[in-house]
């Protein structure tokens, strides 16, 4: 075979291109062919995470400088103690008492798959700083899958078990550090608030942050005519929905997008339909104080500083300033529209919850259908309709026909689930389920290995990178598309995964399927738990005006 060796003083684009096809698909397949022999090196995962007081990025798409340090820094170790890295695993952005890491957790899924002998970090608290996750997997679970963990800076070394206790006490030290950083942080936010100063990334619709004083909030005057219109609206007689929608003709953005317009980062609309004023946007100002220069915050609180959830607090334990800053609603208005919504009939006064509450959405814009009263029926109507007449063509249907069709069909499948004759001859469905689920795994294995090559190519450039085989810009250039596909790659393989699951889970409840319709065979009414219980949601159409039905699409959570 006759080589011929490419230099930079050769074409520019063909230098680039024999590079570009080398690492991708000529140096990564060398290196995932290696056989694996009795001299083969150890396989290193190595572990990267932003902490808290390092970070430093210039942009979401661009590693922090303490990440890059990281690598360097677990690479050159690596390539000293002559370990083939298998995969370099980092988070950004993420705590280390964050349990929703995703190349943390993909990290332990690979560990107990045994695909590495090392798990390599900077230091312990890196990989965590809960002492439940060190005893769980550090001292539980990797030797049982035979994985050595290393933290180079404080001489972590489970092969040692000499300084077990050291690794606990740093990871009591860690949750320790953690635990007080969390009351130090609320006891700040709870002194802010009760001083009167507003916390919060963003100000209430009608109100901006003040430039010159922290925590204090001024009238953006544009959005506060809006503000003072919906109040005046109300007092006048006119309707929550019927707001709404004269906003939305009017063409007047919701608060949401009207931040987004105004140069604030919100997540760019899902739907067109989101950018709508809806009937709850209008509720929910009626009622805030904050319209009336009082500071009214704390009214949720995290679960713990071990999670990210925020449960509600009672009413009683809100913190409420008044007079922190100019109202925009007078006292009189305010108070003609409190009684007026103190006064205003309920459909659901006795407390019931709607059958279908939540569970019903218009086949057109997916948004969940509002419940409605009309001669002593109920119905469900489409909400974007309601909201904005051009916005959806919307749905409607009585709560008592919906009713009737889903008991009907729950009785159907009843029907066919307890006629075991009939459910033994009926393999088909089974049989398609299996036939996707091969489709779909046979995908997922295409794009995992498409991923490892990725992964590899990504580390073969790094060790080069090292080793002064490339130069930065080479490396830069070479490395951003490996990562892209990488990335492109990793999103395919998550929704695969999703999709083999929710089948598996079809495939494995037949049993306890049988078991919950036959409870519900003699039904004649549905209760609110009942559908919650059976039902994932229900998708409903407009009456065709020639046959007179009304397209409805039940998605059963079995």
């Amino acid at each position: 075979m006759k080589l011929i060796k490419l230099t930079k003083s050769s074409n520019s684009s063909l230098y680039k291109s024999a590079q570009i096809l080398y690492y991708r698909y000529i140096r990564t397949d060398l290196f995932l062919s290696n056989p694996k022999g009795e001299d083969e090196a150890m396989k290193v995962a190595i572990y990267c995470r932003l902490s808290e007081e390092d970070k430093n990025k210039l942009s979401k798409e661009d590693d922090s400088e303490s990440i890059q340090n990281q690598k360097s820094m677990l690479i050159e170790y690596a390539v000293q103690k002559e370990w083939e890295i298998y995969n370099i695993y980092s988070d950004d952005d993420y705590t280390g008492a964050d349990r929703n890491r995703p190349a943390f957790n993909q990290l332990l899924k690979d560990a107990e798959q045994h695909k590495f002998d090392i798990v390599l970090c900077k230091t312990q608290s890196r990989f965590t700083r809960e002492l439940e996750i060190v005893e769980k997997y550090i001292h539980g679970l990797f030797p049982i899958w035979n994985i050595r963990f290393i933290s180079i800076v404080d001489n972590a070394d489970t092969e040692n078990k000499g300084n077990k206790k050291a690794r606990q006490i740093n990871g009591l030290i860690n949750e320790w550090y953690l635990e007080d950083m969390s009351d130090n942080i609320k006891s700040v936010l709870t002194n802010k608030r009760r001083n009167g100063s507003h916390i919060g990334a963003f100000a209430l619709y009608g109100y901006q942050k003040d430039p010159n004083q922290k925590g204090h909030l001024i009238i953006d005057e544009e959005a506060a005519q809006v503000v003072r219109e919906v109040f005046t609206l109300f007092s006048q007689g006119m309707g929550k929905s019927s707001i709404a929608r004269y906003l939305n003709e009017k063409g007047i953005p919701n608060p949401t997008e009207y931040k987004r317009l105004h140069g604030l980062r919100y997540k760019p609309p899902v739907t067109k339909q989101s950018t709508l004023w809806r009937y709850f946007a209008v509720a929910d100002m009626l009622i805030n104080e904050i319209y009336i220069g009082n500071m009214v915050q704390g009214k949720y609180g995290s679960v713990s500083y071990k999670s990210k959830k925020n449960k509600p607090i009672p009413k009683e334990q809100w913190i409420r300033v008044e007079g922190t800053h100019e109202p925009i609603i007078d006292m009189d208005l305010w108070n003609t529209v409190q009684e007026m919504i103190k006064q205003k009939a309920k459909p659901f006064s006795n407390g019931e919850i709607g059958i279908f509450a939540k569970k019903a959405r218009c086949m057109y814009c997916g948004y969940v259908m509002r419940s409605t009263k009309s001669h002593e029926r109920r119905y469900l109507k489409c909400a974007t309709k309601n909201a904005c007449k051009d916005a959806c063509i919307g749905s409607f249907i009585s709560v008592s026909v919906l009713e009737e069709y889903v008991l009907s069909e729950l009785k159907n499948l009843s029907a066919k689930y307890l006629d075991m004759d009939e459910l033994e001859k009926n393999v088909v469905f089974n049989q398609k389920l299996d036939e996707k689920k091969q489709i779909l795994e046979n995908q997922l294995r295409e794009y995992q290995a498409k991923m490892v090559n990725c992964s590899t190519g990504i580390k073969t450039l790094y060790l080069d990178k090292v080793k002064g085989i490339l130069t930065e810009d080479d490396f830069i250039q070479l490395s951003a598309d490996l990562h892209k596909d990488k990335s492109t790659y990793e999103n395919l393989i998550s929704e695969l995964s999703s999709q083999i699951a929710e089948i598996e889970k079809k495939q494995t409840n037949t049993a306890s399927n049988k078991e919950q319709l036959e409870e519900y065979l003699s039904l004649e009414h549905l209760t609110h738990d009942i559908v919650n219980q059976l039902i994932d949601c229900i998708i409903v159409g407009k009456r065709d005006p020639e046959t007179k039905e009304i397209p409805i699409e039940i998605n059963w959570k079995f």
